[in-house]
């Protein structure tokens, strides 16, 4: 399970994030996983039924690396408020999944990468997707600040691997780590699994600055310049923008 195969840092910096025809319909297996999940969350938070799920923040260990620093003072320096404190909250979010599934993650990556994944959302490349556009800065980025080059495409890999369906599946693999965390702040997603006293505190911590009404302009102006792209295709098949104008949150 997982995405499906092919659709990897490889071909994303060769296609610029450009679907076949033969990906857009592998796609839609993992889809269906994906709608079946949400599904079964919704009915759950219907009936109040919420779990215990939560790391302790005030006493975590943030990453407090050389890379890491950089990271955070670059998403501090080219972030919109509500896109700084969406990338903190994914990787809370997404901290808090893998600790209920008791999987271990490589912090200081899904860190950097967590801070980088919106570094283009806003800001499109007309026929290249904003998560490899993405993805290549961060490459870049890490490279620049004395990562092995294995290390750095890590990285990148994780940020153009984001908005993949399916990838949310695999929480030990950075860009799955990353994509499960997003999908909890954009949709929901697995927030039936959080006590729901650790979501109000995270928000007071990270608020939302209408988070909802920016993503789906950015999400809007992604779409119409990338055709080919998964964003386009997130609407087309998922209906991606009503996800986010239903995720349980208040705005």
């Amino acid at each position: 399970m997982g995405a499906p195969e092919g659709i990897d840092w490889s071909w994303a910096v060769t296609t610029g994030g450009a679907l076949s025809r033969r990906q857009r319909l592998q796609m839609l297996t993992p889809l269906l996983r994906t709608v079946v999940g949400y599904s079964a969350c919704r009915a759950r938070l219907a009936l109040g039924w919420r779990g215990p799920g939560g790391i302790d923040i005030d006493g975590m260990r943030w990453p407090d690396s050389k890379l890491a620093r950089a990271a955070e003072e670059e998403a501090r320096d080219t972030l919109s408020p509500d896109l700084l404190a969406h990338s903190y909250r994914t990787y809370l979010f997404g901290l808090s999944l893998a600790a209920i599934e008791s999987v271990e993650v490589d912090e200081e990556l899904c860190y950097t990468a967590c801070l980088l994944h919106d570094l283009h959302l806003g800001d499109p490349t007309p026929g290249r997707c904003f998560a490899v556009v993405g993805g290549e800065r961060a490459e870049g980025f890490a490279l620049g600040h004395g990562e092995p080059p294995e290390r750095a495409a890590a990285i990148g890999a994780a940020v153009a691997a984001h908005i993949t369906v399916g990838a949310a599946e695999d929480l030990s693999d950075p860009g799955g780590f990353v994509s499960a965390g997003a999908f909890v702040d954009v949709s929901g997603a697995r927030i039936d699994e959080l006590d729901p006293g650790w979501v109000d505190g995270l928000l007071t911590r990270y608020p939302r600055h209408e988070f909802k009404r920016h993503l789906r302009g950015y999400w809007a102006e992604e779409a119409a310049a990338v055709p080919a792209g998964r964003a386009r295709w997130l609407n087309r098949a998922a209906a991606f923008p009503l996800l986010i104008r239903l995720a349980p949150f208040p705005e």
